[in-house]
Parts: structure tokens; sequence; C-alpha cells
């Protein structure tokens, strides 16, 4: 059980003042961490949805002072609302006033009407949110305030941290200012928002297209009628630069000491590492086996998700900062890591995985022709080339987006009868369910709950899969339910065309005769989760060769935090976690987003649907199906944004 000397969290009042221990009320609206970093317990905390004393340490007077300044500080760079800033800063001085001794209890009055104001008048959170902790505090612990007033209590000063986050931002693994670049869009100021995008991503035309969007579904929108369409208003202010010919003018700004580093691939981890080094001021060059950038996301996502033409514009931006791409350099072949290592100051690694898992079921090593892995499909046909011409009847089997975008490719190659076999429900499907709702209306014929035995084959050539049916039992390491066979189930699908996509897994031999880079269990490259730094110090590594596979957006956001460690480690800095690292473990523990909070005196407006390719179309040709906002449209879009920043400030 927490031991909670007073909550007011969530609105839910728990007071064990005057109480033992022993005695306490639970507090079960929030699970608290015991510490902020491992020296520092966590006292007390005051933010969006109240405060929570956990010390009879902590002075709530100051408490509240550190809290409403970060509050302050935060709002005055806004200065949308005039008495949000103003308001904050009348607050502020009484505050300032109560802690020397120097106020009045009629100010007491004024703080609790200010307060008030700030909430009625503000147009965002920081306004309407920011007061509610301190009007509890004013209620709860009036008499600390009055007797600091009448001089028979000293305000005592404490040490805290305050941290800026809103929902979207802390769902997003980049955590970009969503709030700000949306707001950008609002004020129609298009290269504005592109810019506080390239403040942490340089692909915004990429993740504005593939990225499967946390930030949406913790979009407090959402609680009102529909979440704001956050990736696509990243992809219209990149296309809008796109349309106007534009080119951006990054602001290099070079570290104290800047290197030489060596980057292996050019996928989006890759890419925005070359990125922020660049920004650095540092030499960077890319080597990529491939003849083009951009990895997985090149070869492996169809041009109807994602054109190449857009992937290979965004890379060409970050050649320009000076960044050098060696195309057709394999390493481990052409080059080593120790080479490597000798003749540059770091050594990335984001080479993805590139390899399909293995099924592990009868037929799939005999080498049948139309038997192809989902990844060399898909490299096929985004090469413009129909991997098996001869196969009309294709069975793809998996659930992630590898799987669908063999589904949907097949389609637009001409094939005739397609499945795809699945051995959990729908709902455990991990591709996104835009993606398998697109796939239902191509026709795609889904099995569920079944899964693949052995690969049938006459003369050589795949005939037909015969399949299981299955049942779920208990929930597995994943915490999805165990799919369990169910006995005498069997049956044969007719298919002369297997493919299976049921993962991907690293290529590790670029690492052959290298010492000390240590690997995980599952094949992946093993470093510091917030450092991204190897066994090996001068070799750091993110993307999909160090999380298995994932998504771009969580490949770019460990490629730019490897450059800024990377940075680091040239200037001769500590790689030690710092606030932001531990700030990130403790908005998980508390949870910024509340699926259930009731949102009041907000209209509800529909969502802005982007325009996209009607099936009969779109399954013939492999032209892009979302076709993107017009600029009043996204204006419009914008303009349903609550601006839900909140603000936090924890005693230790």
């Amino acid at each position: 059980m927490q031991s909670i000397l007073f909550s007011s969290w969530g609105g839910n009042i728990v007071d064990n003042r005057g109480k033992e221990t022993q005695d306490y009320d639970r507090v079960d609206q929030v699970q608290l961490p015991e510490y902020f970093r491992q020296d520092e317990k966590i006292k007390a905390l005051m933010g969006w949805n109240g405060f929570i004393l956990r010390s009879e340490d902590v002075d709530i007077i100051d408490l509240c002072h550190k809290y409403l300044k970060a509050v302050h500080d935060y709002s005055k760079d806004c200065g949308k609302c005039n008495y949000c800033k103003t308001g904050y800063e009348e607050l502020m001085e009484v505050l300032d006033d109560i802690r020397n001794g120097d106020a009045t209890e009629e100010d007491m009055e004024f703080v609790e009407s200010a307060a008030e104001a700030i909430v009625d008048s503000s147009k965002c959170s920081i306004g309407k949110i920011g007061p509610i902790a301190f009007r509890q505090a004013l209620k709860h612990f009036n008499d600390d305030f009055k007797k600091a007033i009448r001089g028979e209590k000293t305000v005592t000063a404490g040490a805290y941290r305050s941290k800026l986050t809103a929902p979207c931002m802390d769902a997003c693994p980049l955590h970009l200012d969503i709030p700000r670049y949306i707001e950008f869009i609002k004020e129609a100021k298009f290269d504005e928002s592109l810019e506080v995008i390239r403040e942490r991503l340089p692909l915004a035309g990429v993740l504005g297209r593939a990225c499967f969007r946390p930030c949406e579904s913790h979009c407090r929108r959402g609680n009102v009628d529909e979440p704001i369409a956050i990736k696509s208003l990243k992809r219209f202010v990149a296309d809008h630069e796109l349309s106007k010919e534009k080119t951006p003018a990054f602001q290099v700004s070079p570290s104290e000491k800047t290197g030489k580093i060596a980057i292996v691939g050019a996928g989006p981890s890759g890419a925005t590492c070359a990125y922020h080094l660049a920004l650095g001021g540092h030499t960077v060059t890319i080597y990529e086996h491939l003849e083009e950038p951009g990895g997985m996301a090149a070869v492996g996502i169809p041009d109807y998700r994602l054109p190449r033409t857009i992937l290979q514009s965004e890379v060409q931006q970050i050649q320009k900062m000076g960044v050098s791409i060696n195309y057709g350099q394999t390493i481990g072949k052409d080059l080593t890591i120790s080479q490597l290592e000798n003749e540059f100051d770091a050594v990335f690694i984001g080479i993805g995985a590139q390899q399909s898992a293995h099924m592990g079921i009868e037929g799939e090593d005999q080498e049948y022709q139309g038997v192809i892995p989902g990844l060399a499909y898909l490299r096929e046909v985004n090469a413009g080339h129909d991997p098996y011409p001869q196969g009309k009847k294709v069975v793809v089997i998996g659930g992630g987006n590898v799987a669908i975008d063999c589904v949907r490719c097949s389609l637009r190659t001409g094939k005739e009868d397609i499945h795809l076999v699945y051995r959990r429900t729908r709902n455990e499907m991990p591709a996104d369910d835009a993606e398998i709702h697109d796939a239902e209306e191509e026709q795609t014929q889904f099995h569920f709950l079944t899964a693949p035995v052995r690969i049938l084959a006459e003369d050589g050539k795949v005939v037909g899969l015969e399949c299981i049916k299955m049942e779920l039992g208990e929930p597995d390491a994943s915490g999805r339910p165990r799919p369990v066979p169910v006995e005498g189930s069997e049956f044969i699908l007719d298919c002369d065309c297997v493919v299976p996509a049921i993962g991907q897994k690293v290529d590790l031999s670029l690492l052959e005769g290298l010492e000390e880079v240590d690997t995980t269990q599952w094949q992946t490259i093993q470093v510091n989760e917030f450092t991204k730094q190897s066994s090996r110090p001068k070799i750091f590594c993110a993307g999909d060769c160090e999380t298995g596979p994932d998504a771009l957006v969580t490949a770019c956001a460990g490629g730019r935090r490897a450059a800024l460690n990377i940075d680091r480690l040239i200037n001769g800095q500590s790689l030690e976690y710092d606030d932001n690292y531990y700030f990130e473990k403790f908005f998980t523990a508390v949870k910024v987003f509340n699926p259930d909070e009731e949102i009041k005196k907000v209209e509800s407006k529909p969502r802005c649907q982007l325009a996209t390719l009607a099936p009969e179309i779109r399954k013939n040709t492999f032209d892009e199906i979302e076709q993107g906002f017009s600029d009043s449209e996204a204006v419009a879009e914008a303009e349903r944004c609550l601006k839900c920043y909140q603000v936090v400030t924890i005693a230790i």
C-alpha cells in the first residue's frame, strides 16, 4: 500500500493527517513511484489532476509556489490568453508575499478569485487545468496559508523537479511538441509548424504517412468525439513545403568539439541519427547496402502507403546538410565494423530487421516453388516485379503490417484468390487497424483462429496449405491469449503461393569477429536503454536491430537519442541518465492520459476525413491511397485541438 498523507488526485480526497501510518486510507487513483532518481525519494506531487503529499516535510505553500512558477514559465511562452499570462504573474506575486511575510488575509480572497478567472478565461489546459491543484491546496490547507500570513509559520524551501507534457506528447516516442505544431497550423503558419516537427524529426512526410499514431490513441479530444488527425497534419505541412518547392534552412549549431561518425544503414533510425549529428556540426558518413535510402521503409512499405519519392526527398534534404551516403556498401563484406571504429570517432548501427522469421512447419525448408518469405515478397513487388507470376492463389500467414502489405500487394499484382491465415482473432492482430480495414474492403479472405501445419507440394510446386483451427486459451508472455489447436479440425486451403510473414529477425553477421558487443536472447544488439551505447563504447545502436521489429517512430526516436549521446561522447561529457529519462518513467507510472475523463464545455466537431481512392480503383494500382488535406481542411482540423499541455512538479 502507498503511504500517502494527503491526496486530491482525480478529485478524490484522501486525508490521512493525524492518523498513524498503519491506519492510513488507501489512495487508488494513482500509482505514485517511490523514487524519481534512485537516490531521490518522491515526497509530493502537484500536477494536472490534483496534488499528493507523501511527507510532512513538504511545505504546501512552497510546493504551490514552485508549481505555479513552472506553470507560469511555460504559459508566458504562449501569450495567447492575456489574463492567463498576467493572472499567473499576480498569483506568483502574492505567493512571494506570503513566503516573505508581507501578505494579508485579503490576499487569500484575491488568489482564489484570480485562479478562478484564469480557468474561466483561458483557451488551453495551461490555464484551464493549471490552477486546479492550487485551488485544492487553498481549500484543504487553508490554515497553513493563514498561519504564514499571520507570522505563525515559516515557509520551508524544498527541492523540486518540473516538466511540461501533454497526453499526445507523452505517448509519442519522439515526444514531439504536438500541440505547438498544431497551433501553428491553426494560424496557417505551415512553415513554422514544420520547423517545430524538425526539432526532433527530419522525416515528417514519411511519419505523416507510415506512423502507427500512438499520439492519437492518447488524444483528449477523443474523449469528446474523435481524436485529432495528428499524423495527417504532420503529413500536410511536409507536403505543403514540397508543393512549394521550398528548401528548408536547417540551423546548424556546432558543438564545442565535433567529430567523424559512421552510420551503418540509411533507414529511419540511421537517417534521424545523421540529421541530429549534422545539426551539431559533425561530419557524418552513411553506409547503406541498398542502392537507395530508407532501409525497410523503402523496400518493405508499398507505394500506396508510402511513395518512395517522399522518402528519397527527405533523405536528400539530410544529404544537403553535408551528410554523405555510400550506397551498395555491405558492412561485414566490403568493410568491417573494426575498420569503421578505427577511422571514425563513433559508429552507429541501424540495420533494421531484414530477415523473415521461420514458421517451423513441415515443407517450409524444401525449396518448393511458390514459398516466398514476406519481406522478400515485398522487396520484389516494390522493385516492380511479380515474385511468382505463375501463382494465382496466394495464402499469407501472419497478422502484422508486413502480412497485410503482402495480401494487398498480391491483389495489385493480379492474384485472383487471396487469403490471410492468422492464429488469433482480429482483435489481437498487431497490424494497424486502418490497414486491416482497407484489406477487408479490398476483399481479402481472412481466416482467424487458424494456424498453418504443413505446406503441400506436387512436383516441387506448392499446391496447398494444411491448416488447423485454434481456440484462445490463457495469456502468453505477450499478454495476449495463447492459441490452442482444436483437435481434429485440420483442413486444406488450395493455393499455389505461400507467403510466411510471421515476423522479422536481425542479421548480426556484421558483428562476426568483433569482441565485446553484447547481444540479447532475441538476437538483437544490446544497448543502454537511455544512451543507446553498446558494450563497446564507440558503438551505438537503435531501431529494429536493437528493439526487434517495431514502429518507424520508435526507430527515429532511438536514432535521435543515440545522436545526442554520441555528441556527448565526442565532447567528453557524461552519458548518464538525465531528468528527461526519469520523467518518461514517471509519466508511464502516473499515466498522463485518462481515457475515462469527462471533458465538459467543448462543442462536438467531427474529424476531417482524408479523401481516399475507392476500393474498386485502388486495388488495381500502387498509387497512394490517402490524398492529404487541403489548406482549409488542415486549418479546420487543427482548430479541433484542445492544446492539452499539462505541468507537473514533484518534491524530492
